[in-house]
Order: C-alpha cells, then structure tokens, then sequence
C-alpha cells in the first residue's frame, strides 16, 4: 500500500525520520544516513527497485560531477555533462512512456511499472551536473551528501524543485530546529493539509471532475464555473503540496525555496511565470531557455519562449491537449515579451511628486489599467486550464462549445460549493505582510497553541475533507 503524502501514514513516517535525526544531529554521517534511509524507504514503497534505480543513477551524475571538479579540458567535460544529461533524459522519457508503450502494444497492463514519476528527481539531479558544467556552483566530494539532496523525500513526489548544490550545503552544515522554526513548519503542514482537503478535493470532488467528464450535462454558465473552480482546485492542491514539503523539510532544518506567489494576481504572462510553480518556471528558463541557440538574433529569442514552453507542456504528457497549453502559454509570454520590448521601460511620474506618495487622483487610472490586466490575464490562464485538465482535445472542445452555448441555469453550484469558491477566491488577495505577521504569531505561541491548532485542522479534516487521502495532482507528473 502507498503512503500518499498527507495522509496519517505519512506523517507517522515523517514523526519517526525528525525523532531518529534530532537524535543523531551531532554524528554527520549518522544524520545524513538516516535521511538517505528515508529517502529510499519512502520510494520502496512504491516499488522496491527504485532502491535499486536511484542510487546507481545519482552515483552515475555524482561520479560525473567529480570529474568536471577535477578536468578542465572542454571536451571532457562537455562529454561527461553529456552522459549525465542523456541518462537522465532517458530516465525520464522510460519513467514517463514506458508503461504507456507496454500497455498498448502488449496484453498485459504495465501500469505498475513506474508508479512514481521521477520528472523532479530528474530536474534535481540534472541542476547539479549543469551548475559544475557551467561553473555556476562548488560541487561536494560527500557521496552521502548528494544521495541525500538529490532523492530528498518531501521533493521527489512534485517539488519544489530545487538546486541540490544549495541542499548539499544545508546537509553539510550543522542543523538547527528552534521552537519559533518548529512553529513556522507546523504552520505550513497545517496550511497545505487543509488547502488540498478543505478546498482542492472539495472542489474537484463535487463540481469539477462531474462538470470536466460530462459537459453537456449542465450549462455554459456551469461550465464556465467549473474553469475557475478548476483553476482554484489546481493552485490550492499544487501550493498544498508544496506547503507541505516545506514544512516537513523545515522539521529537519531545510529550507526549500517558496513555489507559488497568489499567481492569479499577476497582470501579464510573464509575471505570472514568475509567481506561478516558480521553480519549474525558473529550470526552464536557467536549463532549457537559455540553452537554446539564437540569443543574439532578433526574432529567436521569442520562438525559444514557444518552444521553451511548448516542451514544458509535453512534459506534462505527450499529447495535443499540453502541446496546446504550453504552446498559447509561449505564444503569450512572447507577445509579452515583444511588448515590452517595444514599449520600452519607461516609468512616468509627475514633476515635484514624491515617489511612494502618489495622490489618489493620479494613481486612479494607473490602478484600473492593473486590474484589468490582471483580469485579462486571469481569462486567459483559465482559458489554457481548459486544455491542461480535459482527458482529451474533443473534450476540451466540448466544454468549451458548452461555454459558448451561453446557457444561464446555475440548479448544480450548491450554496457550500459557492462557500468554498468565494473563500478561495478572496484569499488570494491577502498580502504578504498579512500572511507573514500570521505565520509568526503561530511559530511563536506556545506549544499547547501548536497542538490544540493542529488538533482542530484534523477534526475540520475529518468532518469536513471525508475520509481517505486523494493523491496530488502533480504526484502523476
């Protein structure tokens, strides 16, 4: 049986990695062995020749980054970046389509084959020999330390993805765990617990999948609810997800890097880039944007954002519905780009107005123009939602058809589902600072606080998310 992250399996396991580390925080080795056992224990569980696929695959990419430590001739290392990225393309692509080639052209059904996705392993695992390559970071000669940044179980399921030679050097110092980091990890849980339950699952549950598998049965107005339910259902299971992961990290004393900044929020396609899966947006501008030749002409730069984005979406899977999302998401960020390039970075302000003062009268338009940027922006995103989360291109133009039918009856959005939406809804537009000063009012409380809180996330969890665990979206990627 499989420990789906946040289900109570899970958490006993993670209760009994943080006791046996803290045991051991002061023997270096003992503590990064026990993460390592972790790592591989929790990826046993879904097969146990994972144990055995792993280590000899990080021990190929650590083998690789010694040696571009040690040669200095282009060739080798160009050769060895080689190997590391071939072995880890080839991991990917087997992960990804093996299974899928086995069943349709075999009678037996080889879903089990990989039944965890290795994608961000792979993106890990593949910052590491590229940063060496490029120079762009000090390597570790510890093999421990890099079987246990590269396969670190809170991010191998969906993320954040993240630099390994940034992990190494958080697992080669001293870890700390105060009462205040303690506070800010259970927050995080707590938070992602009941982002995926209380709304995510919600949502999906009772109005999204039913809506999605069967458009015709309701009306173009539910239909186009259904889009922004699903665009709420995939940012809170996502963010849930890597709340959660920060969390149980921190528990250990790492920080892994913030995923998610209210995306729906943004006013154009590349600030949303920026605020949306931030580290998948960032591997694929830092490994595969600008490893795209043409950078100095004028037109490639732009047809690199569409490919770049394109490819992003065949990740996803291999078929007409991500090609087309991440081909309107490259278009977009190009004609983003051209924009701004046209328009140029002029920032205007009234003579003798000081900066950060603006009067009202003045800062009106200014503040319309974001918000119907950001409106637009918002249609065009859930537009693409459309495409990524349909089981097929017929289905997605069903659906949309169904939009366009212009039907008004709204019999099937119950008043709890409303509830739920505006709730999700209205909490994107909490600020930062709102979100910070709320996080440290919890991490500093004392520890009954902590407990009676977490107490009554589970009891909401238990009345009102139903029973069982419901994989994350992106555990399927």
């Amino acid at each position: 049986m499989q420990m789906q992250v946040g289900s109570g399996a899970y958490y006993l396991f993670v209760a009994t990695v943080f006791f046996l580390y803290w045991a051991a925080a002061s023997a270096r080795r003992a503590r990064l062995g026990i993460v390592l056992l972790a790592n591989y224990v929790f990826c046993a569980q879904f097969g146990v020749f994972y144990v055995l696929l792993l280590p000899a695959c990080s021990l190929v990419d650590y083998s690789v980054g010694l040696g571009l430590m040690r040669f200095r001739q282009p060739f080798l290392r160009r050769l060895l970046v080689t190997l590391s990225i071939a072995l880890n393309l080839g991991l990917l692509i087997g992960s990804r389509y093996t299974p899928w080639l086995l069943s349709r052209y075999g009678a037996v059904q080889w879903d089990w084959v990989f039944p965890l996705g290795l994608s961000f392993y792979i993106f890990q695992s593949l910052t590491y020999t590229i940063d060496l390559y490029r120079r762009d970071a000090e390597g570790t000669r510890s093999l421990l330390e890099h079987f246990s940044a590269v396969s670190f179980f809170p991010t191998i399921v969906a993320g954040p993805i993240t630099r390994v030679t940034e992990l190494v050097k958080q697992f080669a110092a001293a870890p700390t765990l105060s009462r205040a980091d303690g506070g800010r990890a259970f927050f995080l849980i707590g938070l992602g617990l009941m982002k995926k339950a209380l709304i995510a699952d919600y949502l999906a549950a009772n109005f999204v999948n039913r809506v999605f598998d069967t458009p015709n049965l309701y009306s173009g107005a539910e239909a186009l609810i259904a889009v922004y339910a699903y665009s709420l259902q995939l940012y809170f299971d996502f963010s849930g997800y890597t709340d959660i992961a920060r969390g149980v990290a921190q528990l250990l004393g790492i920080r892994l890097p913030i995923n998610f900044d209210r995306p729906y929020l943004a006013a154009n396609m590349t600030e949303f880039w920026r605020r949306w899966h931030i580290t998948f947006s960032n591997w694929l501008r830092d490994y595969l944007y600008f490893s795209l030749p043409g950078k100095r002409t004028k037109v490639m730069p732009y047809l690199n954002l569409v490919i770049t984005m394109i490819l992003g979406g065949l990740w996803h899977g291999v078929t007409w519905n991500f090609a087309i999302w991440g081909a309107l998401h490259g278009c977009a960020l190009a004609v983003t780009r051209l924009w701004q390039s046209l328009r140029g970075r002029r920032v205007s302000r009234p003579a003798g107005r000081p900066a950060g003062r603006p009067a009202w009268g003045w800062m009106k338009p200014a503040t319309v123009g974001r918000v119907l940027r950001i409106f637009c922006t918002y249609q065009f995103v859930c537009l693409t939602w459309v495409f990524f989360r349909a089981a097929s291109l017929p289905d997605a133009l069903a659906l949309l058809n169904r939009i366009a039918s212009l039907t008004t009856g709204i019999e099937n959005v119950s008043w709890p589902l409303a509830g739920v939406l505006l709730i999700a809804a209205a909490s994107m537009f909490i600020g930062k600072k709102l979100y910070s000063q709320t996080m440290e009012l919890f991490a500093n409380s004392p520890f009954y606080v902590h407990a009676a809180a977490l107490a009554l996330v589970a009891v909401a969890l238990q009345l009102l998310g139903g029973r069982g665990s419901t994989p994350f979206v992106y555990s399927r990627f």
